[in-house]
């Protein structure tokens, strides 16, 4: 059985495990915070990672190719070659341009730590090319890439929400009011799927909130 390791917390481990729930593929989740993981399956310590039944696999991306690849029932990619690579387009620019951006936000906005007025100012520029560039490709009709949930919408559903919190706490103001994300995630929110992810998600950012006093 695919066993899904890391933390709730995560958002590229929601990722993995709101598509392994799509899917319908049966899984086990191991909890390893950072520092407790298996460096045999994660060399590089990071999570999420996975045990399958064909060996140990590390980061996200390459676990969704290989759910795509190994459980192709209830796919999340589109049959169609461009197709497909247009929503791998929309998850490169949510992971490598959005959300990898606004994490350097991240330690003022969600930890109590700071973050200079200097670099505040010179990522808001590129916050907002990078948006604009997304808002061109995403269709949010309904789903980000269309008419299907793919896995475009896993990567959405767990970025979209800290980027948008992080840059209203930040600079006062959400930066991806310009696009119909409020409604887009109302949306995405009504799916059993994504209550679940959701929910398991607080409950393991207390739990993590806890542990990062309790150092």
């Amino acid at each position: 059985m695919f066993k899904l390791c890391g933390f709730a917390g995560s958002n590229y481990y929601n990722k993995v495990k709101l598509a392994l729930l799509e899917k319908g593929v049966p899984f086990e989740e191991e909890l390893a915070w950072l520092g407790q993981t298996d460096a045999a399956a994660s060399p590089l310590g990071k999570v999420p990672y996975a045990i399958t039944e064909d060996g140990p696999l590390s980061e996200s991306t390459i676990l969704l190719e290989y759910l795509e690849d190994r459980y192709p029932e209830h796919p999340l990619l589109p049959a169609n070659a461009y197709q497909a690579a247009k929503v791998r387009e929309l998850v490169r620019y949510l992971e490598l341009h959005l959300e990898l951006t606004a994490r350097n936000l991240y330690p003022e906005a969600f930890f109590g730590g700071t973050v200079s007025d200097g670099l505040k100012a010179k990522l808001r520029p590129l916050l907002e090319k990078y948006i604009a560039g997304f808002g061109q490709l995403a269709k949010f009709s309904p789903y980000v890439a269309g008419d299907t949930f793919t896995l475009a919408d896993c990567a959405a559903a767990v970025h979209l929400p800290l980027v948008s919190s992080c840059t209203k706490i930040i600079y006062g103001e959400d930066l991806l009011a310009g696009l119909p994300v409020k409604d887009y995630l109302k949306r995405l929110g009504e799916r059993p799927t994504v209550q679940k992810v959701n929910a398991d998600r607080k409950i393991n950012t207390e739990q993590m909130m806890a542990r990062m006093k309790g150092k």
